[in-house]
């Protein structure tokens, strides 16, 4: 669907120190873009200092947005950033008729890559001018989550075993090896993990085992690259499950490799399921989505359809 862009309001929500000021580089090229391809349109900019004030920028956005009116281009919320730029934009966004529009310039662009959006920042802005506007699902979380909400919502995948200690691992490292970074913390956590009790409630049935990790997604990517679940439809008002089983450090290091290219799934160590809900609990987990520390478990996870409007390639 077409849209004039004559009135209408684009708020850009940047990060400039994503991507170890990649993003703030790219930034001078992205708004030229941006008000070249869409005569007419308002372009507000916000550079945030902070995790909270991006939060509340983007809260405040769609907040004061106009929606689709007579044909016209809606306001949109645009972000720029690393996954935690784009999980801020979802939830902002979450249960609206405000577009969000997603320019990755972070390590991971790990929710972009999922639908599709091209890694570049001139790619990404160029399908946001083109101005195709879809609705996808979303997964909300719900329990005792972090900086005391209940309930958010994320957009790719929620791990809780070996793959979010990795994600974690990460996230602290006070040096950084670029697109190198999850291989190495993957390789340091492989050293000390041990497999984990999880309680889980799939769609209402219980299944207790012990597990590497259980990764469950909206979209299908994690870790900068890695499929976690490599069947991932973001339109098929399902949640995909991706349980590893006990297997040897050796094992698990030979699937590594393979995870960047969803051949994991093949080995037998590999179990595949779908649900529109799934409780998340066990013992020593530690929850990660969108690359954020979530909270606590029980979690419930659910299926949204529909939950988010976003421009798509």
């Amino acid at each position: 669907m077409s849209f004039e862009y004559d009135g209408a309001t684009l708020s850009l929500v940047v990060n400039p120190s994503a991507g170890h000021g990649k993003a703030k580089k790219q930034l001078p090229a992205v708004t030229t873009a941006l008000l070249e391809m869409m005569p007419g349109v308002n372009l507000r900019l916000y550079q945030t200092s902070s995790y909270a004030e991006a939060r509340l920028r983007c809260i405040g956005v769609v907040e004061a947005a106009r929606e689709l009116v007579e044909g016209r281009r809606p306001d949109s919320l645009l972000v720029m950033g690393g996954d935690g730029m784009m999980h801020l934009g979802l939830n902002a966004c979450a249960g609206t008729q405000i577009p969000l529009g997603l320019i990755p310039a972070g390590s991971g662009n790990d929710f972009c890559r999922g639908l599709g959006i091209p890694a570049g920042a001139n790619a990404a802005v160029d399908v946001i001018t083109k101005g195709n506007i879809d609705s996808i699902d979303l997964m909300e979380l719900t329990g005792k989550l972090a900086n005391g909400a209940h309930t958010r919502f994320a957009g790719s995948i929620l791990s809780s075993g070996y793959d979010a200690r990795v994600n974690d691992r990460v996230n602290r490292m006070k040096f950084t090896l670029g697109s190198l970074s999850y291989a190495w913390a993957a390789l340091a956590e492989l050293s000390i993990f041990e497999p984990v009790n999880y309680r889980l409630l799939i769609d209402g049935e219980p299944l207790e085992q012990t597990a590497m990790f259980v990764c469950i997604g909206n979209a299908g990517f994690f870790g900068g690259g890695m499929q976690g679940c490599p069947n991932a439809d973001v339109r098929d008002g399902l949640l995909d499950i991706t349980i590893i089983n006990p297997v040897s450090r050796a094992t698990l290091l030979r699937l590594l490799p393979a995870m960047f290219t969803g051949g994991f799934v093949k080995d037998p160590a590999v179990q595949l399921l779908r649900a529109a809900e799934v409780v998340v609990d066990g013992d020593g987990l530690l929850a990660m989505a969108d690359g954020e520390n979530i909270g606590e478990v029980p979690i419930t996870l659910r299926a949204v359809p529909n939950a988010l409007r976003v421009y798509l390639p």
